[in-house]
């Protein structure tokens, strides 16, 4: 019996792909919510302050996302949303 994941459990699954990578330069990413299609991340640790976390949301994090859950349009930094 096949079992269908869940768009936040597909989303996690994403996250965590991603994960090693930010964790080896003094970083994380959380999962804030997800809603219309988009996912609300927030960078934490090392990656919070980077310079290059708008690369890293792009070309990291949003991919990955999009690759376990197509139907997702974009993802967003919280800690943008306001500037």
């Amino acid at each position: 019996m096949e079992t269908t994941l869940s768009l936040q459990e597909r989303v996690l699954q994403a996250l965590d792909e991603i994960r090693p990578f930010l964790v080896n330069d003094g970083g994380d990413v959380a999962l804030e919510s997800i809603e219309n299609g988009v996912v609300s991340i927030r960078f934490v640790g090392a990656c919070k302050g980077c310079t290059v976390n708008r690369m890293t949301l792009r070309s990291g994090v949003e991919m990955t996302v999009k690759k376990f859950a197509p139907e997702i349009q974009s993802v967003v930094n919280i800690d943008e949303k306001t500037l």
